[in-house]
């Protein structure tokens, strides 16, 4: 890796010695591998570094997404208040690195899936929800129409719900490789109890303290957009309201789903409805249940090593929602 790194940045940076220092094969999600490194190289007679993350697709795993699309997401978000890394290069094809791969700056910090519910007082952990909760409004904020986000995603309006029930259904028939009737129930409940979106948003798609960048308290960056896409801001309401994610999102009796929506609805100015925020919800868990098919199918087909595959814990709470 060291020498396609070296060799890529003395074709894209000609003339400058460049060095790959500090190089570490980092396990970070899921889905991507990442290699962390430090870039060394000379301008106007100096050395200067930045330390940089090579974003690369694995064989397989839990979600197939394109690295063109994420390096035109985090570009376009380069001009709003959204702290997310800053995208340098893109190997759309895999000619340098041997897969899709995009070259992004590295930010300081760390991440902490449940620091929501760890060892902290509780008003630092309640500050720090809040903190949670306007920067995922500072997302549904930004003006998409006024970036390439435009070209690059499609906007089904009030049909975003549907659009997505159709798009995750697609890849369960694909991937499935044995009945899942409870998964079945599921689609058919949430295509006819899908809710009409009111307005359209940038949706984050995977929202979580596990995906944002902190240093103590201050919240430097928000990682992994490769599931964002154009759609009804309850969606991310949602998914961080539902319940498989109670332990990382919600403070028992101190920050609640009612104080998320208070705060949300000042933030945006967009109002929570709680109906199609349960809907949302629904559709979470469902999106979960595909995706570990999806991994299932990796693991058989010899592309991933863990053969994830849904679990009763998400099957049962899909039944229990729909019953509901």
């Amino acid at each position: 890796m060291r020498d396609q790194l070296e060799a890529f940045f003395k074709e894209n940076l000609p003339g400058t010695n460049p060095r790959v220092v500090n190089l570490v094969n980092m396990s970070l999600g899921r889905s991507r591998q990442n290699w962390a490194f430090d870039l060394v190289w000379e301008r106007d007679g100096h050395e200067v570094s930045e330390p940089l993350l090579l974003r690369q697709d694995p064989p397989g795993g839990l979600v197939e997404t394109d690295r063109t699309t994420e390096f035109a997401i985090l570009r376009a978000l380069e001009e709003t208040k959204v702290p997310a890394p800053a995208a340098r290069w893109l190997d759309a094809e895999g000619t340098w690195f041997d897969r899709p791969s995009l070259i992004m700056r590295r930010e300081p910090g760390a991440c902490d899936y449940y620091v929501l519910n760890g060892s902290r007082p509780v008003e630092q952990r309640v500050a720090l929800a809040e903190g949670f909760c306007d920067l995922l409004a500072e997302v549904h904020k930004v003006d998409w129409r006024r970036t390439d986000l435009a070209k690059v995603f499609e906007d089904h309006g009030g049909d975003a719900g549907r659009a997505e029930v159709d798009y995750w259904e697609r890849i369960l028939r694909r991937d499935q490789q044995e009945p899942y009737p409870e998964l079945d129930l599921g689609v058919e409940w949430l295509r006819s109890h899908a809710p009409r979106a009111t307005t359209t948003v940038l949706v984050h798609g995977d929202f979580k303290p596990g995906n944002v960048l902190l240093e103590g308290d201050r919240i430097v960056a928000l990682l992994d957009w490769e599931l964002a896409h154009l759609g009804d801001p309850m969606e991310d309401v949602g998914w961080v309201t539902q319940p498989l994610r109670r332990r990382e999102h919600i403070i028992a009796d101190a920050w609640e789903p009612k104080e998320f929506y208070a705060r949300y609805e000042r933030a945006t100015g967009l109002p929570v409805d709680e109906d199609s925020a349960r809907w949302w919800g629904i559709f979470a868990t469902f999106r979960t249940a595909v995706m570990q098919v999806s991994g299932l199918r990796s693991f058989l087909e010899g592309r991933s090593e863990e053969p994830y595959r849904p679990t009763a814990k998400v099957l049962r709470t899909i039944l229990d929602s729909v019953d509901a």
